[in-house]
């Protein structure tokens, strides 16, 4: 084939097919109909003069000829991203770039967008900040496709991705004042053996809170699952159900004394880390390297502990 022949759109939509192994998510990554990716997808086969993708359960795989031009393509289009983000020309005064994000609930969204708009205003008041949620589509493509730039929280197996520790927090349970589990706490600690006479709230987006119900043979005291951290306190404070939330947010739900912070003993996955995370194709891009800094300066900060 000849170069000339090539369209810059039919290697970004070959690397997408690639890296999603399935047409429909390729064609949404790229904000291109699944029809237009489909005839982009016959005019590559042409060009090629092999089929490159072929049926598969569940979507698409590979053929050994775009096994061999995979790395090629994501090099090429790396080099050119590359080109186009030049680091010396990112001025964060002027810069109109917008950022989007990676939340994994509302409670990350009030811990750390008010903090990073009151720095934005004063130092980059052309840049915007967009909250994103990758739904149905797996978090490290995106943010290697560009679809997403960064992702706050707690990813463990989260591959192809450069993380920043910002601070170690860990798992409490928030419970309101006088609540019957609190005369059987000493200095804010019971055995978790005792977690079985409570009956729980929790968030469906915050999966390790419900994981660690299930570890503890639990998932019969769980009375409600919401979709949102933010309403927790009202919950809370009005029954007796209990919820497992991080340290830094129960602190910030307890910051007028109207509940009791309970460390059960030996709770399953009590410690995390809360990072920073972007894709390693962008490391060395200047808005990235920008917005790391500044991550670092507002948020990273020892453990926080219970009073």
């Amino acid at each position: 084939m000849n170069i000339n022949d090539l369209d810059l759109n039919l290697l970004r939509l070959f690397d997408a097919v690639y890296t999603y192994k399935k047409v429909s998510l390729a064609a949404d990554s790229l904000g291109i109909s699944q029809p237009a990716a489909s005839q982009g997808l016959s005019r590559l086969r042409s060009m090629f003069n092999d089929s490159l993708f072929v049926r598969a359960t569940g979507g698409v795989k590979p053929t050994p000829r775009a096994e061999r031009l995979a790395t090629s393509v994501r090099n090429a289009l790396d080099i050119l991203n590359h080109a186009l983000t030049d680091t010396d020309i990112f001025d964060p005064a002027e810069s109109q770039r917008v950022f989007r994000i990676h939340m994994m609930s509302d409670m990350g969204e009030d811990r750390f967008l008010p903090g990073l708009l009151a720095e934005i205003e004063h130092a980059a008041p052309r840049i915007k900040l967009e909250t994103v949620i990758s739904d149905g589509v797996d978090l490290s493509h995106a943010m290697d496709n560009g679809q997403v730039d960064f992702a706050f929280g707690y990813f463990p197996r989260l591959h192809g991705s450069r993380s920043l520790r910002l601070f170690d927090d860990r798992y409490v349970v928030l419970s309101r004042k006088g609540h019957p589990l609190q005369a059987r706490a000493k200095d804010h600690r019971v055995p978790v053996a005792l977690l079985q006479t409570v009956e729980f709230a929790g968030v469906e987006t915050h999966a390790d809170t419900l994981r660690m119900l299930k570890l503890l043979g639990m998932e019969n005291r769980l009375r409600l699952v919401t979709q949102h951290f933010m309403t927790l306190p009202a919950i809370v404070r009005a029954t007796n159900l209990c919820a497992v939330v991080p340290s830094s947010t129960a602190h910030v739900f307890n910051r007028h004394d109207e509940f009791y912070l309970i460390e059960p003993e030996d709770l399953p996955l009590r410690n995390f880390s809360v990072s920073l995370y972007w894709s390693r194709r962008f490391d060395e891009d200047a808005g990235v390297m920008w917005f790391k800094q500044l991550a670092r300066k507002l948020f990273a900060q020892p453990p926080y502990k219970l009073g």
